[in-house]
């Protein structure tokens, strides 16, 4: 497999290939994750029944999802990654904004999915091979990062062929473990568990949005860029929908089902999501498990860490892209060194990321969404020029993410950091941080509401000026 030479540019005519079913490979590896399993336990703990949990696990993976597939059109459209297309948006320097934020997010991710799967494989190691704890997490530290820097460094080329046998190998060996755990689902405890509040049904579903769906948005385009403009535009969001969400809705709602059925297993998810999955397989698999674990995280942070070399050049870092993706894989090293040795829990931390950061992702998702609802094309040369037709600062869309976010932010609780507490300040108005609707984040749906609808207005007469300057 050949280094991808290509960095933040405009693909040729020439390197542009494949059809829209291309992209269900990147994007069911990207989100086949056994900690998705975990994310039924997570759904539940929103004090929901499994019926619920399974509603709000489709609508959600299905409705960020579908942002995803409206962005990847972005990609069609002009060939060039996602944070370049949003300097339409913002601006050429005030594309800086989101795109640090982006960047953030993305370096978020690849950090925990790795932890993740180093946290499966040590446990694997520990309990198969009686290896002392530090020694088989250094292991398991070794392969995940070994996997995840290698293929996310080589780029695009690497990715799409490694996608393809990473996504097959993880579906045949999770439906394994389906067959092989399903007897501990225990279906009287699933069906006797009582329905909880519609604001516990919106949290569970505004999670699962923020959690799956909505923190592939900003990298939409880095993989429908190659792509003929021919292709359908139906088809890329089809296939990049189903794609992504086929896997996470079967694997959450199976989640819910054994963690529902067991209170021991839903409280040992918490501290480590995957690892704990692991006690209630027969010790013949655990190695095949590991395996799973790791190619299905891996699968995610390999697009994380390639999306994230992209996004550092965009915000003006003058190195090749190989480069930027090695710097981002220093930063996801020292990360998963804190969240693996120093962090007592993962859950809470994973939920202060998630909403802190998912706020002013759901503003900026929206209004590039919208952007590219209502773009007809864009003039690739000024998307690298302060002095071209998309401007320097576009006040407008920064006025409504900053608007977007800081109402957002006052609608979401986060007690998981105490430097987290000053969130949530405009709750009063709907029952204070202790009331019914203080745990359902509603800031994260204000926040897209605002994005839609404020740039829908704000941005009408500037694109119109844009396309025929």
């Amino acid at each position: 497999m050949n280094l991808e030479l290509n960095g933040t540019n405009v693909i040729h005519e020439n390197e542009r290939q494949g059809k829209p079913s291309s992209l269900f490979w990147p994007w069911c590896g990207a989100n086949v994750s056994l900690l998705a399993l975990s994310y039924g336990s997570f759904f539940l703990g929103f004090g929901i029944s499994f019926w619920q949990a399974t509603a709000a696990a489709f609508a959600g993976t299905v409705l960020s999802f579908l942002l995803v597939g409206i962005s990847s059109l972005a990609g069609k459209k002009s060939n060039a990654p996602t944070m370049v297309l949003s300097r339409a948006t913002f601006g050429v320097k005030g594309n800086l904004i989101p795109g640090t934020l982006s960047y953030l997010i993305f370096v978020g991710w690849e950090t925990v999915l790795v932890s993740l799967a180093t946290l499966a494989t040590g446990t694997v190691f520990m309990r198969v091979g009686h290896i002392e704890h530090n020694t088989a997490m250094i292991i398991g530290f070794i392969i995940a990062v070994t996997l995840t820097v290698s293929a996310g460094v080589l780029g695009f080329e690497a990715i799409m062929k490694l996608q393809r046998y990473l996504t097959t190998i993880t579906i045949v060996m999770t439906l394994v473990y389906i067959a092989l755990t399903i007897s501990e689902v225990d279906w009287n405890a699933i069906t006797a568990m009582k329905s909880g509040s519609a604001q516990g049904f919106v949290g569970a579903l505004i999670f699962g949005a923020t959690g799956i769906g909505l923190g592939w948005v900003n990298s939409a385009a880095d993989y429908s860029r190659y792509l003929p403009r021919t292709v359908s535009s139906r088809g890329v969001i089809g296939w990049t929908v189903f794609g992504a969400s086929i896997v996470p809705i079967i694997l959450v709602i199976y989640g819910a089902a054994l963690s529902g059925s067991s209170k021991d297993l839903s409280d040992a998810i918490a501290t480590d999501p995957i690892g704990a999955l692991t006690t209630i397989l027969p010790t013949w698999y655990l190695i095949i498990f590991a395996l799973v674990a790791i190619l299905g995280l891996v699968g995610g942070a390999i697009l994380d860490l390639y999306s994230s070399g992209l996004t550092l050049i965009s915000l003006g870092l003058p190195v090749k892209r190989h480069v930027a993706a090695s710097f981002d894989a220093v930063l996801m090293l020292i990360g998963t060194i804190y969240f693996v040795w120093v962090a007592d829990d993962f859950f809470f931390p994973f939920q202060g990321f998630l909403i802190t950061l998912g706020v002013p992702i759901a503003t900026w998702s929206a209004i590039f969404v919208t952007d590219v609802l209502m773009r007809k094309s864009y003039h690739e040369a000024d998307l690298y020029k302060a002095d071209g037709r998309y401007g320097s600062w576009n006040i407008g869309s920064i006025a409504v993410m900053a608007i977007g976010t800081l109402i957002g932010w006052g609608f979401v609780t986060n007690g998981f950091a105490s430097w987290l507490s000053w969130q949530g300040y405009f709750l009063g108005v709907i029952g204070g941080k202790e009331g019914a609707w203080a745990y359902a984040n509603l800031g994260v749906f204000f926040a897209l509401i605002i994005g839609f609808v404020g740039y829908y207005f704000v941005a009408r007469s500037t694109i119109a000026k844009q396309e025929n300057a």
